[in-house]
């Protein structure tokens, strides 16, 4: 019954609880129920019913107690069911989060070969470019939510399967706090993505979490050289060509661009090529889902790299590929390549016209695809303007555009 009180403590921590304060809650002594949750003591019906009833779990918690001291040998889907069924007694205001528990429930009873979670997040990979930002959001918090209580039964077989879905999950709710401005606690997601991913025991979850986050961390006002040692953290030396490996080599060259390390991030660009190449075709021709790795983002990637380095010519060449190749949804990060442009105008002396660039590009995009990581892009246009050049009204008309 030792593993019976980690799941009481990882209910109670699920419901947002610190040990003290849910002693004090249900009159026990916090020492005891320490030693319940770490598996030092046996838990008493007693206690798993102060929990059952102070957590709201509609008695899920007592009928898992009692199957566990009948010994019940389906006990992993009896649990998984069982915690499903409590989240169906969230208050009114959270219903759609218990409608959501109870459908994955009802789907790891029915086929429990088979499981949505890996469908969802391709699902969220898809949606991240075509899907409104709150409305993403508010869905990946039910579905977090939902797969918080999977994680606090499940110590079988398919709990690594559900931290490599948390830490993908955790990877879109940072990008999305990342694109409103919310950096800090961006930067709390990204190392809650990379602590489950580590756990995960996946190496290319590993790398992928940390690829975003290093890629991301370019717009976000963090060091360069954090982020080149947050690139480092991983190896990529066995590690086949994916996705990940290639997001992890493009944030390396752009944090080395920052760096104004230029020789070692057109080298790492070209080292990004050569794994573009070895992607499996599903990977390479997946243009419109987050998790896909298309040639768009090499040709992203030389702009952003070519252009810090001066490399002008190279950086035009990159910027056209990347223009012809990005699909048409996706306006915001073909708005991001062409603000490239716009920073070697204003780099190369070329002020007015750079300016001006600029200030159409963001007049042309959406309101709604304004985000932080395109008003960063607009700030390196006009921090490249000499000191003497910036009376001139564009400058400030710029600078009003990408005020928050």
């Amino acid at each position: 019954m030792e593993d019976f009180g980690v799941m009481l403590r990882q209910h109670r921590k699920a419901a947002g609880w610190s040990l003290r304060k849910f002693a004090e809650q249900i009159a026990y002594d916090f020492g005891y129920l320490g030693q319940i949750e770490r598996g030092e003591r046996p838990p008493t019906a007693e206690v798993v019913a102060a929990y059952d009833r102070e957590l709201a779990a509609g008695n899920a918690l007592e009928a898992a107690f009692a199957s566990r001291q009948a010994g019940d040998t389906d006990m992993r889907r009896r649990s998984i069911l069982q915690a499903m069924g409590a989240l169906a007694a969230v208050p009114a205001t959270d219903r759609l989060v218990g409608w959501e528990a109870l459908r994955h429930g009802l789907g790891v009873a029915v086929d429990v070969e088979w499981d949505e979670w890996a469908v969802l997040v391709a699902d969220y990979g898809r949606g991240f470019y075509l899907q409104p930002h709150d409305q993403l959001m508010a869905q990946l918090g039910r579905d977090l939510t939902v797969l918080q209580h999977q994680l606090a039964v499940d110590r079988g077989n398919r709990r690594p399967m559900l931290l490599r879905v948390a830490a993908h999950l955790s990877v879109i709710i940072a990008l999305g706090l990342v694109g409103s401005g919310q950096a800090a606690i961006a930067r709390r997601w990204w190392r809650t993505a990379q602590r489950v991913a580590d756990e995960s025991g996946d190496a290319d979850t590993r790398v992928l979490t940390r690829a975003w986050d290093v890629v991301n961390g370019c717009y976000d006002g963090r060091s360069p050289a954090a982020l080149v040692a947050l690139s480092e953290q991983v190896s990529l030396l066995d590690e086949p060509a994916s996705a990940a490996t290639c997001g992890l080599l493009a944030g390396r060259a752009q944090a080395l661009s920052l760096a104004g390390r230029h020789g070692e991030a057109v080298d790492t660009v070209r080292r990004l090529a050569d794994h573009v190449e070895a992607l499996p075709v599903e990977v390479a021709e997946d243009v419109e889902s987050l998790w896909g790795w298309p040639e768009h983002r090499l040709r992203h990637t030389e702009s952003w790299v070519y252009t810090h380095a001066g490399l002008y010519d190279f950086a035009s060449a990159a910027q056209e590929r990347a223009l012809k190749l990005y699909p048409v949804s996706q306006q915001r990060l073909r708005t991001q390549v062409q603000l490239h442009r716009a920073a070697a105008l204003t780099q190369g002396g070329h002020i007015p016209d750079g300016l001006r660039l600029a200030a159409d590009l963001l007049d042309r995009l959406p309101r709604d695809q304004h985000n932080e990581l395109v008003r960063t892009l607009a700030r390196k246009v006009a921090a490249a303007v000499p000191n003497r050049e910036r009376a001139r009204p564009m400058y400030g008309e710029l600078m009003e555009r990408v005020r928050v």
